[in-house]
């Protein structure tokens, strides 16, 4: 039976350009890029003013981390969170629902109102079952004896 090499680190990239892997060199040189041509077009102090937080965005996309993940992955989820479709979701109360219940006398065995989650009435009945299996009254039940 023969036996084969499993690569061990897959996730880590390979250093290229020295200390530098692929994309953090492409990164700086493409920032370098750009202030070499505010350099060349533009004043000095307004070359300063543009390559101050172009190098930064530059230097942020090639080494810094969010959460051990790249910058580039974060700027990714907040494009996609800034520009796609969103989904808001609401459901108003009902007054009505909530005024019968208090108004319900305090001997009555509580009944539970007919709700839009089947799951709610389902745990609801399994509860009843076993809580009738162990012999518990509704007196028991509801904290009042009456």
């Amino acid at each position: 039976m023969a036996q084969y090499q499993v690569p061990q680190f897959i996730e880590v990239e390979d250093k290229i350009f020295g200390p530098l892997t692929l994309k953090q060199f492409i990164y700086l040189a493409g920032g370098a890029g750009i202030c070499l041509m505010f350099f060349t077009l533009l004043p000095f102090w307004l070359m300063f003013i543009l390559s101050v937080p172009v190098m930064s965005f530059s230097a942020a996309l090639a080494f810094y981390k969010i959460n051990g993940r790249p910058f580039i992955v974060a700027l990714e989820h907040a494009a996609s969170y800034t520009f796609g479709s969103k989904l808001y979701l609401w459901k108003q109360r009902e007054a009505k629902a909530s005024t019968e219940v208090q108004n319900a006398p305090a001997t009555a065995a509580p009944v539970p109102r007919l709700s839009n989650s089947k799951l709610k009435d389902l745990s609801w009945s399994l509860n009843i079952k076993d809580r009738n299996q162990m012999g518990v009254t509704s007196t028991e039940r509801s904290g009042f004896e009456v």
